[in-house]
């Protein structure tokens, strides 16, 4: 993707975004969704307009139902070498999250997973 061309985008205090163009200057990027249209439609309609999406079913009580939970969280304290403690927080927030990953990935290799 080096050779690839650079578009580049700016948006005013306004909101409104600009697309650099070709020629060096930059212009608002035209939206191609009538946001009027779009407003203007009841809850009803788009609730209609939904249910008949293949793409995108709706979000019913059954689609809850079939949802898998994540499981239940426990707090605990654990010993850890430094360096693997320093190895997780070096990638910053979420350090917690990614040890509970490797170990939930360790824990399915081992097939006592869920």
């Amino acid at each position: 993707m080096a050779n690839a061309d650079t578009i580049t985008f700016t948006r005013l205090a306004d909101g409104t975004l600009l697309q650099r163009h070709p020629d060096g200057a930059f212009r608002p990027v035209v939206a191609q969704s009538d946001r009027a249209k779009l407003a203007a439609l009841t809850d009803e309609e788009i609730e209609r307009m939904s249910a008949c999406d293949p793409d995108h079913p709706g979000l019913d009580d059954a689609f809850w139902e079939r949802t898998a939970r994540p499981p239940a969280q426990e707090a605990v304290s654990i010993t850890l070498d430094s360096d693997v403690l320093q190895y997780f927080r070096k990638a910053g927030r979420g350090y917690q999250a990614r040890i509970n990953t490797v170990l939930r990935h360790h824990m399915q290799a081992a097939g006592k997973g869920r």
